[in-house]
């Protein structure tokens, strides 16, 4: 084995999720599913959406890309706007454009700030870990369109694919 040791560091990623709901003429989220509940569902209990929304550097639709996230949304709670989340932002950009980071967790929406798990990637993210801060920035209801500002902490190893010297390998 070599010595060379891992070199941990934690990156501090900020942009904004452009939010086409549906409704809006270029959406980016569609509903694929719905339970039997979901019509008479409050909170929309069991709907399961499809997204692929623009992510980008600033506020503003217009302003430089960054990425896209992708993924699917469920409505999983009966008493609350409860949302389970599976999202891989894309990064196209800067220093880790072609990675991805993957979150996986509970949205409770209606709150100020969320917070969301980071539970691994891709590339330079390879068993990355960390979490999420997902805000409202603005949200119009009558254009369908949302924007959500995230600000992730992400804990990465730069040697992680340089070499298999520290790595076991399993024969099978």
């Amino acid at each position: 084995m070599n010595n060379t040791a891992a070199k941990e560091k934690v990156v501090k990623l900020h942009f904004y999720v452009q939010d086409l709901r549906i409704g809006h003429a270029s959406a980016t989220v569609c509903e694929v599913a719905a339970g039997s509940l979901t019509a008479e569902s409050p909170f929309g209990f069991g709907s399961v959406h499809v997204l692929d929304d623009l992510v980008t550097a600033g506020p503003e639709i217009d302003s430089r890309p960054v990425g896209r996230v992708q993924g699917l949304t469920t409505n999983a709670d009966l008493s609350t706007y409860g949302v389970a989340m599976n999202l891989n932002f894309y990064l196209t950009a800067g220093k880790f454009a072609g990675s991805t980071l993957s979150i996986l967790g509970r949205n409770q929406v209606m709150d100020e700030e969320r917070e969301l798990p980071v539970v691994g990637g891709t590339g330079a993210f390879r068993f990355t870990r960390g979490y999420a801060i997902q805000k409202t920035y603005s949200i119009d209801f009558e254009a369908h369109y949302a924007v959500l500002e995230y600000t992730i902490y992400a804990t990465y190893d730069t040697k992680i694919g340089e070499s298999d010297d520290d790595v076991e390998v399993a024969e099978f």
